[in-house]
C-alpha cells in the first residue's frame, strides 16, 4: 500500500444526523448521516460507466502516541488481511477486476476501489467495508507476515532522496506536532509494535462515527442507500469518546537548516514555510502562490533560477492542505555534481524578495486560471472527485473542496501579496539541502542496552564510613568555631567537622574602596573580578585550571559594588592548598591582555541578552526609581544603557591600577566548614594575609534612610512570552531592631513561601503566575531596609496580577494575619533556619557574614528565640505600620500590547 497520498484538494467536517435523509446537497453531492454516526456522500455521475467507493477514516499519523508511530499505516495494511467472513479480500478484488488501494496520511486513512459499474460488485464491496470496520483480524500472524512488505515500503522510501529530504524537512519544521513525523513510522516502533496496542488503536478509530463513505460515478442512489443501511446500519454507535488533539507548534523564531547526505540523486535545495490550515481564509492565497512562484515555465523560480541564472535544472512547489497549520514548500534541483549552497541562496532570494518585488496582476491571473482549470478537470472525473473529497474531509469538511475553489476565484491581489509578505520570511524559513555523497559517513546505529546485563559484573566499592551526627543548634555550632583576627585586619572563621567524602566548603569576601574612590569604577572592578580565576602570576589560565582540578577545587566568583566573593569546595587533603590558591588568585592575578578582551566581550554579550529580558529589565528599572546616590556611585545599580559604554571604555591598565590600589586583606573575611585541619589551613593562609594591605584602606559604604517617592513604570519587551512585575517598599528598620523579627514573620506569611497569601491567591487559586516571591533586604547598619515583591506571569494577566497584589497588601495592612498563620510561619522559619545551618555551603556563608559584622552564632540563637517569642500583636502592628501601597514603587516589564 502507498504510505501517503497528496491531492490537489483540501480538507473534515461533521454533519447533522438524519438517517437516510439528505442532510445537505452541494453541486450534485448529497450528504446523509446514519444513526450510528457514519457520514455518507453520494455523487452520482452516469457519464462514465464506472463506480468508485472511498472509505475515509479520520485517523492518521497525527493521532499516534509515543511508541506508536506507523500504527495508522500498519492498520491500513492489516485491514486487507480480512475478517472471519471475508478472509481473502485481495483475491476477491482480483476476481472482480477492482482497481484498489489504501493510503495513510497525516489526518486520515483512505481505502478506495474503482470498478466497471456493476450493482453486485458495489453491494459486495460495501458489505466488506462494513465488515472490515469492526471485524478485521488485526492478528499477530498477519502482522508477522506483512512486516516484510512494510519494511520493503520503508526501504523504498529510504532509497528515495526526495522522500528523505521531505521527511527531514518536516521533522525540522515541526517541533512538537506529529506532522513532523512520517506516516511510515519509526522502524523500531513498527518492528516492535505491541499487537494489543495496535488492536486498541483499531477499535478506537475504526468506528462509524469516525468515518465517511463516499460513492461516486455510475450507481443507482436509492438502491445504494438501501445497501449502505443494510450493511453499515447494523453497526453500533460507539460509546467511547475520541481524544481531543490540541498540540500546535509555536511561531518559528528563526531560520532552520538541515543537510542530508546520501548516495545517489541530484543536489537540491528545498525551502519550507509555515502556513495556515486548509480551512483558513488565507489558504487559498497559499495555493495560488505555489503557481505564481513555483510553476514552470511562467513561475518566478523557473524564470530566474532555470532560465536566467541557470543555477537550477528544475523547480517545484507544493502546499499541504492539512487540518492544522501546514507548510508551503519550494524545491530546486541543481545540475549533477553542483554545490547546492549557491542554489539555496538564489532560491531564498527569489522567494523572500516578494515583499520588495510585489506580485503582479498578470502573475495572479495566470496562476488562478491554471488552478481553476485543474479543479474543473478533477471535478469532471468521478474517481478523482472521491479522492479529493477524502482530502477535504481530512482537512475539516468535505465542503472545503468547493469553498477553497470559491476563495481562489475571489482572492484579490492585495490579499495574495499580504499572505506572501507575512509568510515568506527568514524567521519562518526552514531549508533542506541534499548533497549526493559517494561514501556517506555514518556513526554506529542507535541501540538499546540491557542494563541488567551490564550490571552483572559490577562490583561496588566499600561503603563510606559513617559520619557522626552534627548538632545544628546555634550555640552547639559556635562551640566548635575557631575565630581568628590577623594583624592585617583579616578575619577567619574555621569550623572543622566530619563530612561524607571529606568535603570542605569555603567562602571568602574581600571588601575594598570607599565612596569617592569607587565612583565611576564599577565596570573596572567587575572586569577585575572576572579575571581572578583566569590565571595567576605563576600559572597561566590552563595551568591554573589544571591546578584546581588537582586540588578537586570548584570555584565561583561574584562581584559587588564594593566587594568580591570567592566560594569554593574541595576535600580534606586539599583544604589548605585550595585556600592558599584562592588567595594567590586574589593577590597575584595574571591580568592577561587577550583574556581581558575576551572577558569584556563575555560581559557585553551578557548585557546585550539582558536588555530584552523582562526578568532583568524590571528589577533594573526598579533600582533606577530608588536611586538615592549621585551618578557613578558604587551603591547604585546602573541602567543597562550605561553599562555597555562603560565596559568598552575600561583599559587593562585601569584594571591593574584598581587591583594595586584597592585589593588587600584589610577587610578580608574567610570561612571554612567541613573536614579539614584548621591548624594546617591557618598556617597556609597566614603568610599570604599578614603583609597584604590595600594602598587605600576600605571604608564601608553606608546606605542611610531616605524618603523615596512612590512610582509606577512599564517597560515594553516585544515578542516575550513572559512578563514580570516587581515592587519595592523602603523600611526605616535595620536588622536587630525590635520590628526585625515581626517583619520577617510578616514577609513569610505574605509572600516568601508556597503557602503564602500571594502564592496561594495568584498562583494556586487564580492560576495567573508561574510564581510569586517576597523578601526583605536587611540593612545591618542603618535603618533602611527594602521589602521586595514580584511575580512572573503571562502579559495578558497583568491587570489581574496587579489587582491581586494591591488587594493582598491592603488586606494584610488592614486585617493583619491569623494566629494559625503565625504558628505555621514560626514553625516553618525555624525549620528553614535549622536546615540552612545543616548545609555546609550556607553555613560557611553565614560564618563569613558574621565575621564581617563582628557577630557569632549567639546572634542566630537570639533570633531563633525572638521568633519563638513573637506575638501576633507585634506582627500585625509592624504590618499596619509599614506595609503602605502608597509608598511603593511598581515596575512592569512585558509585551503588553
Amino acid at each position: 500500500m502507498k504510505t501517503w497520498m497528496l491531492g490537489l484538494a483540501l480538507i473534515v467536517g461533521a454533519a447533522h444526523a438524519a438517517p437516510l435523509k439528505p442532510v445537505r446537497a452541494v453541486e450534485g453531492i448529497t450528504e446523509y448521516r446514519l444513526p450510528n454516526g457514519l457520514q455518507v456522500l453520494l455523487a452520482p455521475d452516469a457519464s462514465k460507466p464506472s463506480t468508485t467507493v472511498n472509505m475515509t477514516y479520520r485517523v492518521g499519523s497525527k493521532h499516534e502516541n509515543y511508541g506508536e508511530t506507523g500504527m495508522a499505516h500498519l492498520l491500513e495494511h492489516l485491514i486487507f488481511k480480512g475478517t472471519p467472513t471475508h478472509r481473502y479480500v485481495m483475491a476477491e478484488f482480483a476476481k472482480r477486476g477492482f482497481d484498489f488501494n489504501g493510503t495513510t496520511w497525516t489526518d486520515r486513512t483512505n481505502y478506495f476501489a474503482s470498478f466497471a459499474a456493476n450493482p453486485e460488485n458495489l453491494k459486495w464491496y460495501l458489505g466488506w467495508q462494513a465488515d472490515a470496520m469492526v471485524n478485521s483480524y488485526i492478528a499477530r500472524r498477519d502482522l508477522d507476515t506483512e512486516m516484510t512488505v512494510v519494511r520493503n515500503e520503508m526501504e523504498m522510501g529510504e532509497n528515495s532522496p526526495g522522500t528523505i529530504v521531505f521527511e527531514r524537512l518536516l521533522g525540522l519544521m515541526y517541533q512538537w506536532h506529529n506532522y513532523g513525523k512520517s506516516p511510515i513510522g519509526a522502524r523500531t516502533d513498527v518492528e516492535q509494535v505491541d499487537i494489543q496496542r495496535l488492536q486498541a488503536f483499531y477499535r478506537q478509530y475504526y468506528q462509524p462515527d469516525n468515518a465517511t463513505l463516499i460513492v461516486t460515478g455510475k450507481f443507482e442512489p436509492a438502491q445504494t442507500l438501501a445497501w449502505i443501511e443494510a450493511s453499515f446500519g447494523k453497526l453500533k454507535k460507539p460509546v467511547r469518546q475520541l481524544p481531543k488533539l490540541y498540540t500546535l507548534d509555536p511561531v518559528q523564531d528563526g531560520e532552520r537548516e538541515v543537510v542530508v547526505r546520501r548516495k545517489g540523486g541530484t543536489p537540491s535545495a528545498t525551502a519550507g514555510y509555515h502556513v495556515p490550515p486548509a480551512a483558513h481564509p488565507d489558504y487559498a492565497a497559499v495555493e495560488l502562490l505555489t503557481g505564481i512562484l513555483g510553476e514552470a515555465p511562467t513561475g518566478r523560480l523557473h524564470q530566474r533560477l532555470v532560465e536566467q541564472q541557470r543555477v537550477a535544472a528544475s523547480v517545484s512547489a507544493f502546499s499541504t492542505a492539512f487540518a492544522e497549520p501546514g507548510v508551503l514548500l519550494f524545491g530546486a534541483d541543481a545540475q549533477p555534481g553542483a554545490d547546492p549552497q549557491p542554489l539555496s541562496k538564489a532560491l531564498v532570494q527569489v522567494l523572500e524578495s516578494v515583499a520588495t518585488e510585489p506580485i503582479s496582476e498578470q502573475e495572479l491571473e495566470r496562476a488562478r486560471t491554471r488552478w481553476l482549470n485543474r479543479w474543473d478537470k478533477l471535478f469532471g472525473d468521478p474517481q478523482q472527485v472521491g479522492n479529493a473529497l477524502s482530502e477535504a474531509i481530512a482537512a475539516g469538511d468535505w465542503r472545503l473542496f468547493f469553498l477553497v475553489r470559491d476563495r481562489v476565484k475571489q482572492m484579490p491581489l492585495a490579499e495574495v501579496q499580504r499572505v506572501a509578505t507575512e509568510r515568506l520570511l527568514p524567521a519562518n524559513r526552514s531549508l533542506a539541502l541534499y548533497v549526493p555523497t559517494e561514501l556517506p559517513q555514518r556513526p554506529p546505529k542507535p541501540e538499546t542496552v540491557n542494563v541488567a546485563a551490564q550490571l552483572d559484573t559490577f562490583k561496588p566499592a566499600n561503603a563510606a564510613a559513617a559520619v557522626a551526627a552534627f548538632d545544628t543548634a546555634p550555640l552547639a555550632i559556635e562551640a566548635k568555631v575557631q575565630r581568628l583576627q590577623l594583624p592585617s585586619g583579616a578575619r577567619l572563621a574555621l569550623l572543622p567537622k566530619p563530612t561524607r567524602g571529606g568535603l570542605v566548603q569555603a567562602r571568602l569576601q574581600l571588601r575594598f574602596g570607599d565612596a569617592d574612590s569607587l565612583r565611576g569604577r564599577r565596570s573596572v572592578s567587575d572586569l577585575l573580578a572576572a579575571l581572578l580565576d583566569e590565571g595567576t602570576q605563576t600559572l597561566d589560565r590552563a595551568a591554573l585550571r589544571d591546578r584546581m582540578d588537582a586540588l578537586k577545587m570548584e570555584l565561583q566568583v561574584g562581584a559587588g559594588g564594593d566587594s568580591v566573593i570567592l566560594a569554593w569546595s574541595t576535600t580534606r587533603e586539599h583544604a589548605a592548598a585550595a585556600a592558599q590558591l584562592a588567595l594567590q588568585m586574589l593577590r597575584e592575578p595574571r591580568l592577561d591582555a587577550a583574556v581581558f578582551e575576551e572577558q569584556r566581550n563575555v560581559a557585553l554579550a551578557g548585557l546585550d541578552a539582558a536588555k530584552s529580558e523582562p526578568e532583568q529589565l524590571a528589577p533594573n528599572l526598579l533600582e533606577q526609581l530608588r536611586r538615592q546616590f549621585p551618578a557613578g556611585d558604587a551603591r547604585n545599580t546602573r541602567p543597562f544603557d550605561e553599562v555597555g559604554p562603560a565596559l568598552k571604555a575600561v583599559t587593562l591598565e585601569q584594571v591593574r591600577a584598581f587591583h594595586r590600589r584597592h585589593y588587600g586583606a584589610d577587610q578580608l573575611r574567610l570561612a571554612l566548614v567541613g573536614d579539614f585541619d584548621a591548624a594546617a589551613v591557618q598556617a597556609a593562609v597566614t603568610p599570604l594575609l599578614n603583609d597584604w594591605r590595600a594602598e587605600l584602606p576600605p571604608q564601608r559604604l553606608t546606605r542611610p534612610w531616605a524618603e523615596l517617592p512612590a512610582a509606577e513604570k512599564t517597560i515594553a519587551t516585544p515578542d516575550k512570552q513572559n512578563a514580570m512585575g516587581v515592587v519595592a517598599l523602603s523600611l526605616p528598620v535595620k536588622e536587630g531592631d525590635a520590628e526585625f523579627v515581626p517583619l520577617m514573620l510578616a514577609n513569610y506569611i505574605l509572600a516568601e513561601n508556597t503557602d503564602s497569601r500571594l502564592w496561594s491567591r495568584i498562583r494556586e487559586r487564580e492560576g495567573l503566575s508561574y510564581g510569586t516571591f517576597g523578601s526583605i533586604d536587611w540593612n545591618a547598619h542603618e535603618p533602611h531596609s527594602v521589602w521586595e515583591f514580584g511575580a512572573i506571569f503571562a502579559p495578558q494577566n497583568r491587570p489581574r496580577v496587579e489587582k491581586a497584589l494591591r488587594e493582598e497588601f491592603e488586606r494584610a495592612a488592614k486585617d493583619g494575619f491569623s494566629a494559625q498563620e503565625l504558628t505555621n510561619a514560626k514553625r516553618a522559619l525555624l525549620a528553614a533556619r535549622a536546615l540552612a545551618r545543616a548545609q555546609d555551603g550556607g553555613l560557611a556563608g553565614a560564618l563569613q557574614s558574621q565575621a564581617d559584622l563582628g557577630r557569632t552564632m549567639q546572634r542566630s540563637a537570639e533570633v531563633d528565640a525572638e521568633l519563638q517569642a513573637a506575638t501576633l500583636e507585634q506582627v500585625n502592628a509592624a504590618v499596619r505600620k509599614y506595609l503602605k501601597t502608597a509608598a511603593m514603587q511598581f515596575v512592569w516589564a512585558g509585551d503588553f500590547k
